[in-house]
């Protein structure tokens, strides 16, 4: 999808981060857009740099974990805009914490909105998409789609079922005027941290600072990569220093990396109380 001069792109979680991001500049290339999120604040943000772009936007306050709201999301869009080429599923929620601490209520929350979220935009706008002479859908998993971390079962969970889904989805649609992308982000500096489940609020701000300090790619930048991958109908975008260097140590070294790994963590767990002086002295 070369040209995306009045495309119709559809945004879920287009209220901040990466997904504000990817609207204004789709918006910039000629797009109109279907903002979807659940804050309504942000969509009404978003809504009115696209407009201010000269760009159509429409707000739908819209949980994508929710079966019912994403079956009448595509029926909203169509009236709003008539079309629908693109589709963003960038929603998307962190879940920290040892799997026997976390909660069922976490585990559903982060797979309803990583997993069925992603699955709900494509069964349900899929049809729409193959009325028009080409559609483009694109998935964000995560660095996390590659590597297995501690404290974050639930989250890669997802996220490697995503990376699964769509794979299998880009070659089912081979050769039809449907083009799938898989997105593969780093860190990104967004507020995934802050509006995460499991961690108790202590281990929360820890993990809010060192994230803080350690992440510079920025969403507009995550942006660019993800919007130049459209147009050169890549199946994967990867994007951050670390994804790349995490995607070929676990390719080359599989069971090692995974050895690594638990060491570190068992490192953290025996030496927290200094890494936390650690941390104290790099915050200020």
């Amino acid at each position: 999808m070369k040209n995306l001069k009045n495309k119709v792109a559809v945004v879920t979680g287009a209220g901040s981060g990466i997904g504000r991001a990817v609207s204004e500049l789709l918006a910039k290339k000629g797009c109109d857009l279907a903002l979807v999120d659940v804050n309504e604040q942000g969509l009404q943000e978003a809504s009115e740099t696209v407009k201010n772009l000269g760009r159509r936007a429409s707000v739908h306050v819209v949980d994508v974990s929710d079966k019912e709201q994403m079956a009448l999301l595509p029926e909203d869009v169509i009236k709003e805009h008539h079309h629908v080429h693109l589709l963003i599923n960038n929603a998307g929620v962190f879940a920290i914490a040892p799997f026997e601490e976390h909660s069922i209520e976490d585990i559903e929350w982060a797979v309803g909105i990583n997993f069925f979220g992603v699955i709900y935009g494509c069964k349900f706008f899929l049809p729409y998409l193959q009325q028009e002479e080409e559609g483009h859908i694109v998935n964000v998993s995560s660095l996390n789609g590659f590597f297995a971390f501690p404290t974050q079962s639930i989250y890669g969970a997802t996220k490697f079922a995503v990376r699964a889904f769509t794979e299998t989805l880009w070659t089912e649609m081979y050769g039809t005027n449907i083009h799938v992308t898989v997105v593969h982000p780093g860190g990104v500096k967004t507020n995934i941290v802050s509006t995460s489940r499991g961690a108790d609020d202590g281990i929360k701000e820890k993990w809010i600072d060192a994230y803080n300090f350690g992440v510079k790619y920025t969403p507009e930048t995550a942006a660019k990569r993800i919007v130049r991958g459209i147009e050169k109908n890549k199946m994967r975008v990867l994007f951050c220093p670390e994804t790349y260097l995490l995607e070929w140590t676990k390719r080359f070294f599989p069971v090692i990396s995974q050895y690594g790994a638990a060491w570190a963590n068992l490192i953290v767990k025996k030496n927290s109380k200094r890494l936390n002086r650690i941390m104290k002295k790099i915050n200020g």
